[in-house]
């Protein structure tokens, strides 16, 4: 087992060197828009995953995906003579569809925002099925208003020394 920093390193090395390789010395005219998005190596430094998106529609992406293929001899002897490894890692190459994940998730998010927006506005037009007040109000409650109302009157009003009363 490998140091993970040391694996990380080598991963974003395999990255670069996948790139710098495709962009200067790969000659193929299958070749599309290619970007190598990322690259993970094993702990064991044997297998790299190098994954990549391409500019186009399907027929791009398969011209594209047998290019690599192609070239994938090139590519892993470059790989190892500047790791410097012992064994150099086999290459793999997946098509990363990140963007058709978040396009999917921007459309899923549309649809949300336009379902709430509709729950809003039949809830805004929504009247009671009942009485707007469904719970029964005890009288016992409302007597004990009125009494505290009544004592609250009866502090108020004043005696003048003649025996008359003011407010």
């Amino acid at each position: 087992m490998s140091d993970p920093a040391k694996v990380r390193r080598h991963a974003e090395r395999v990255r670069e060197l996948v790139a710098s390789v495709v962009r200067s010395q790969i000659k193929d005219p299958r070749l599309g828009m290619i970007t190598i998005t990322d690259a993970r190596i094993t702990a064991d430094l044997r297998d790299a995953t190098v994954f990549y998106t391409v500019l186009g529609d399907s027929v791009a992406q398969a011209d594209t995906a047998a290019a690599l293929e192609s070239a994938k001899g090139l590519l892993r002897s470059t790989v190892g003579k500047a790791l410097g490894l012992r064994h150099s890692p086999t290459l793999t190459f997946v098509l990363d569809d990140v963007q058709d994940q978040v396009k999917h998730i921007d459309d899923l998010l549309a649809a949300a925002r336009n379902a709430d927006a509709e729950v809003q506005r039949i809830a805004a037009q929504a009247k009671y099925a009942g009485e707007a007040q469904p719970y029964r109000v005890d009288d016992d409650e409302t007597d004990e208003a009125d009494e505290t109302d009544e004592a609250e009157e009866a502090t108020d009003v004043k005696e003048t020394p003649r025996g008359g009363e003011t407010r």
